[in-house]
């Protein structure tokens, strides 16, 4: 994902433009897409404020972010399950399919962790 534009360059553009330049000379003087400096001066009507908005997708909004108290609560209960059992009982249960390895993210996330011993067994803990 690429980076925005820093706050300091936006409110140079927003001054730019409101001296009477265009938008295409702003971004060429400031060496970015036109369309960026468009964006930014779109947003400033707007707003009232030239800050970036959230990037990236807002927590716990994916396909598990519904069930994470019902996984989290399996996992309490049974803490040696499997992240293949723990996607099948996810599936029979709520009928969501869930690849293990997302099932291990989240509870990564949640901050349980996974240690094995000598002897090779596993223990979970939060």
């Amino acid at each position: 994902m690429g980076k925005s534009v820093s706050a300091d360059l936006r409110i140079r553009m927003v001054r730019g433009i409101a001296s009477g330049k265009s938008r295409r000379a702003v971004a060429a003087q400031f060496e970015v897409a036109p369309s960026t400096a468009v964006r930014v001066q779109a947003l400033y009507e707007a707003t009232g404020s030239v800050a970036p908005a959230k990037q990236g997708r807002p927590q716990g909004s994916g396909k598990l972010g519904a069930y994470r108290e019902a996984i989290v609560e399996r996992v309490k209960a049974q803490p040696d399950i499997t992240m293949p059992d723990l996607a099948s009982w996810l599936e029979t249960e709520h009928g969501v399919t869930a690849d293990p390895s997302n099932l291990s993210k989240l509870l990564c996330k949640e901050g349980f962790t996974y240690k094995k011993n000598a002897a090779g067994i596993g223990e979970r803990a939060l």
